[in-house]
């Protein structure tokens, strides 16, 4: 038995968090690299600064989880919100990896001895699991605005992440089925 067997909390957390990466991914994928850097007005982040923010964040926040803040002196969570002229799509996707590999790892190798242990993000003492969830709200959040901009974006070209539109009855005598 793996440590993520001996606890549900931190399976389905694992779960959710791969669920956020695969979701962001299939958007992301629907748009070509003109859409990946479009922002669609003045105040709005493109999907390419999302991502960017999204790794800036992952790899602050999962390096040395359990021993260091979670707000590591070197991020520089303002300039995740600039597109600089060196910044690609590979660059921004090498990034995103990158993060989550991190993220992963650090979720992976947690057991439940750990969830109610105390660390700190930006000088402020979180449980483990307060952490994680913080974390989980944090990503639902971005990526929807990803899945939103992607969509926005691809127009016509757009497969649904989810359940299509008109097609979320299920036939007679059907039970819904769990994931």
């Amino acid at each position: 038995m793996t440590r993520m067997e001996e606890s549900p909390v931190l399976t389905d957390a694992l779960r959710e968090f791969r669920n956020y990466k695969t979701l962001a991914e299939k958007a992301m994928a629907q748009v070509n690299d003109d859409e990946f850097f479009r922002q669609i007005d003045a105040e709005s982040n493109s999907i390419a600064l999302i991502v960017k923010h999204l790794a800036g964040n992952l790899k602050s926040r999962w390096t040395d989880f359990l021993t260091a803040d979670g707000e590591k002196p070197d991020r520089d969570r303002d300039g995740e919100f600039v597109t600089e002229a060196a910044d690609t799509r590979t660059s921004a996707e090498a990034k995103w990896q990158e993060a989550w590999k991190i993220t992963l790892a650090a979720l992976e190798g947690l057991s439940d001895k750990d969830l109610h242990r105390e660390i700190t993000i930006r000088g402020e003492p979180h449980t483990v699991l307060k952490a994680i969830n913080r974390n989980l709200n944090h990503l639902a959040y971005h990526v929807g605005q990803i899945a939103f901009l992607a969509k926005h974006l691809a127009g016509q070209r757009w497969q649904t992440l989810s359940i299509p539109r008109n097609k979320s009855r299920l036939p007679q005598g059907k039970a819904a089925q769990t994931r």
